[in-house]
């Protein structure tokens, strides 16, 4: 018998872990919720119980639950949140990050923030500190946590199935795959990123071409062509006047 034979189907600490794990991660980022969902899906891997599906459930509800505390407090405690979550350069980048990439994206962003690394606090939180339409936040997350659930549960029964006799091998399995796809989802990201970051730079440096000075460059030369001295040649009214 080893430790994932107690995280049986019919047993508590299974459902106990399913919905406290996701649901504390929202705010306590260093509970692993992700590893132990994919490890409920390691243990059961081979049983057809339809109690799984009750698994799943469980899992979608507690990432319900955290992704709306999460708002909650961002919108009843935000210079707080700001201050703790949000604290030093890193912070700052990471909030900064969170509210253009929500004004920009919206809906579709709540969604694929929790298979971003550290970017389903940092939006959860943004999106209470902004005021986001309550209703949108609400679909956005039930649709997000089934997705995260279901996602999460299969590639713990694939990594189980894959290694039935040796269900920690799975583990390790399911968890590399898990690490392949966030490293690649991190990457597109910060291609993203970089490029947008680039297209707004060169923007920039258009905008400050058009708007800069736009006199002839005729004039432009004979205001700063020196006489043959050295000096700028004196205006003629002033050289009348001194003769």
């Amino acid at each position: 018998m080893t430790a994932l034979d107690v995280l049986r189907v019919d047993s508590l600490l299974s459902y106990l872990i399913a919905v406290l794990a996701p649901a504390l991660d929202a705010i306590l980022p260093v509970i692993p919720s992700e590893t132990a969902v994919i490890t409920l899906g390691v243990a059961t891997a081979g049983s057809a119980d339809p109690r799984i599906a009750l698994l799943v459930l469980c899992s979608a509800a507690g990432a319900f639950l955290g992704d709306n505390l999460c708002y909650l407090l961002g919108r009843r405690f935000g210079p707080w949140m700001e201050r703790h979550f949000f604290r030093g350069e890193k912070g700052e980048r990471r909030r900064k990050w969170a509210e253009h990439s929500l004004e920009r994206y919206g809906m579709p962003l709540i969604v694929v923030c929790r298979f971003i690394p550290g970017g389903r606090t940092a939006v959860m939180l943004c999106c209470g500190i902004v005021g986001y339409q309550r209703r949108r936040f609400v679909i956005a997350t039930a649709a997000a946590g089934l997705i995260w659930a279901c996602y999460s549960f299969f590639i713990g029964r694939l990594g189980g199935q894959a290694f039935e006799d040796r269900p920690w091998a799975g583990l390790l399995l399911a968890l590399g795959l898990t690490l392949a796809v966030s490293v690649v989802i991190e990457a597109v990201r910060r291609i993203r990123s970089h490029r947008a970051r680039r297209a707004r730079d060169a923007a920039g440096a258009r905008d400050a071409g058009v708007h800069g000075d736009t006199r002839p460059a005729g004039e432009e030369q004979r205001d700063k062509a020196p006489e043959p001295g050295g000096s700028l040649a004196p205006p003629r009214r002033e050289a009348s006047e001194s003769r």
